[in-house]
């Protein structure tokens, strides 16, 4: 395809599978995290495995002066973005919202909503300029319906949802295309960090039925980026087929 993708979050989970798949079909990627040592390791990897062009940039997408000073000073070759997909994000925390925890809520707010418009605000006048793009935002099941303990991940979530459909919107006149893209349950890390680092208590979550992979969601996500350029998939919620939506699975004893 020979594209260039940028996408957050790239050292673990949906960005990392992602990254490799992409990497695997010929694109070059601009691959950021906040674990240097995760970010060089990728890197190197890709570009030996697949012999694809491969920046890594170190920054967390919460820092808006960090953010918009990497992305605003990428050299000339790498500033033709094609693909954007704002993956960072994760929850902190389950519990009711009276119990909840600040630094928790902040977490949130500031990586799933404010990160990834950090991210987009400093990418969209790339694409605007040359007439075209394509948008990938991760949603979440929880931006379709809330269920307990899981309040502010579930509003951060929603306002994804509605950050992309607003996207859609302005960015129509200038031919960029938006997608969202709304995962159920997959076995990654994102319990373990929800738990804050209860790899026990993580691993309940995916036990008595067989949830999606990280592999799952980025076959979907490439899948989105393969159609004809007048053709845009608006919004996905993606599932395993044990679970129906954020509430009702099918767990065996």
């Amino acid at each position: 395809m020979d594209k260039i993708v940028l996408i957050t979050g790239a050292t673990s989970g949906f960005g990392k599978a992602t990254a490799k798949l992409f990497a695997k079909k010929g694109n070059h990627l601009i691959i950021t995290g906040r674990r240097a040592d995760r970010l060089e390791k990728l890197t190197n990897k890709l570009i030996d495995k697949y012999n694809v062009r491969v920046l890594p940039l170190c920054f967390d997408v919460r820092d808006q002066k960090a953010t918009l000073e990497a992305i605003n000073t990428l050299p000339e070759k790498w500033k033709e973005i094609d693909v954007l997909i704002n993956n960072a994000g994760l929850a902190s925390g389950l519990s009711k919202i009276q119990d909840g925890d600040f630094d928790d809520w902040n977490k949130m707010i500031d990586t799933n909503i404010k990160g990834l418009l950090h991210v987009s605000k400093a990418v969209m006048p790339l694409m605007i300029s040359r007439k075209k793009g394509h948008i990938i935002n991760i949603g979440s099941t929880a931006g379709k319906e809330v269920y307990l303990n899981g309040n502010v991940y579930c509003a951060t979530k929603h306002a994804v949802d509605a950050i992309s459909k607003s996207m859609r919107i302005d960015l129509l006149e200038h031919g960029i295309k938006v997608t969202q893209i709304c995962p159920g349950a997959a076995e990654t890390e994102f319990s373990e960090v929800r738990f804050h680092g209860d790899k026990v208590k993580a691993k309940e979550v995916y036990k008595g039925y067989q949830p999606m992979s990280a592999t799952d969601v980025a076959e979907v996500i490439f899948y989105t980026t393969t159609l004809p350029e007048h053709l845009c998939i608006n919004d996905v919620v993606l599932t395993s087929l044990a679970q129906a939506n954020s509430f009702y699975f099918n767990k065996k004893s």
